[in-house]
This record gives structure tokens, sequence and C-alpha cells, in this order.
């Protein structure tokens, strides 16, 4: 089987060579961006290489997003959805309540002709983002870093409260999926600024 890693940019091809001293963590994080920069048969390699080290990794930051959860998102968004299917069930034995496993179960099972328990699977997700979104946002300290804006919460109800056309209903989940995901590091990055510029007067 032919992989993409040749097509890898210098710096991310870098970045797995010391991922094996770093630990499985350096290679989700290539994998989580090439998923963000449209790269995913890359990011099965990376995603695959992290699970076969540590297939219990969740991130750790406030979130519970495992690194079989990108597997099985990876694999649905290059049309694998067997390998899709396998590997979000395997993240949700793993941890019940990761609202983008179950988002992307229902993506994957929607597609593949089971829409009825796809579209409960894609609703539970929804739910569990937003329920995740509010529970961040209450902390007073950092919390709002997090969707200051509400547009996420808003487009989840506004998703779930019109899902009677199909088609728009896994696109605009898909679509709150992948600003989640993104969300994630935006506000790790707002954190991490807001930290440094409290520490970081005198200099």
């Amino acid at each position: 089987m032919k992989t993409k890693t040749l097509l890898f940019p210098g710096w991310l091809l870098a970045l797995i060579a010391v991922s094996g001293c770093a630990g499985v963590g350096q290679q989700v994080q290539a994998g989580r961006l090439a998923l963000q920069t449209g790269r995913p048969n890359d990011a099965v390699v990376l995603l695959m290489q992290a699970a076969e080290q540590d297939p219990g990794y969740q991130l750790p930051y406030r979130v519970r997003e495992g690194v079989l959860t990108y597997l099985g998102r990876a694999y649905y968004e290059i049309g694998k959805d067997a390998e899709a299917r396998i590997t979000l069930e395997k993240a949700l034995a793993k941890d019940k309540d990761d609202p983008l496993a179950h988002l992307y179960l229902g993506l994957t099972l929607a597609r593949s002709g089971d829409r009825e328990r796809g579209n409960r699977e894609i609703e539970t997700g929804l739910k569990g983002i937003d329920e995740t979104l509010e529970y961040i946002a209450a902390d007073t300290q950092y919390g709002f870093h997090w969707d200051p804006a509400m547009n996420i919460r808003r487009d989840i109800r506004i998703t779930l409260a019109g899902k009677t056309n199909p088609e728009e209903f896994t696109a605009s989940a898909q679509r709150i999926g992948a600003l989640f995901d993104e969300e994630i590091d935006k506000a790790r990055r707002d954190e991490a600024n807001r930290r440094g510029g409290e520490g970081g007067g005198g200099n």
C-alpha cells in the first residue's frame, strides 16, 4: 500500500522523527493538524502509529477526545467507513462520553445507510459538545476563552432544532465537529498567551 508520508512538509517529518522520544502526544497533535488542514491521508498514518503505541491516549487539556476518535474521524474523511466505524466504536468502549466519537460514528453510520441510528449518534455528539463548552465556559478564570461568542453552541442548537433535511443536518454536524476541534487549540493558545502576559510584565 502506498502511503502519503512523502508528501509531508519538512517540519512535519521532523516532528514525526522526534515523536518517538516525546511520546504519542506530538503524533496525535500532528495528526489533528493534518485533519484541520485537509490532509486526512496523512492523518491516518500519524494517528495509526500513535494508536499502536497508546490506544487509550486522550488529549491532556480540558476535553476527553482520544487518539482513536481522531483516527476514526480520519478514516471517515477518506471514505473508509468500515474502519471508521470499528475504530470509533472502540473509542466509545474506552470512553462512552466522548462527544466527537459519537458525532463521527453517527456521520459514518448515516453515510453507510443506517440513517436512524446515525442521527441518534450525531445528536448525542452535538449535545455532548454543547455540554462540554457550557461546562468549560463556567470556569470563571479561563472559561471565557472557549467559544466566546457562543457561535458553536448557537450552531448546535440551530442544527438540532431544524434537522428535517438529512443532508443539511449531516453537513452542519460535520462542520461543527471540525469547529469544535479547532476551538480546542484556539482556547489553549489564548490561555497560554494570557498566562504569558500575566507573568511577563517585567520583561
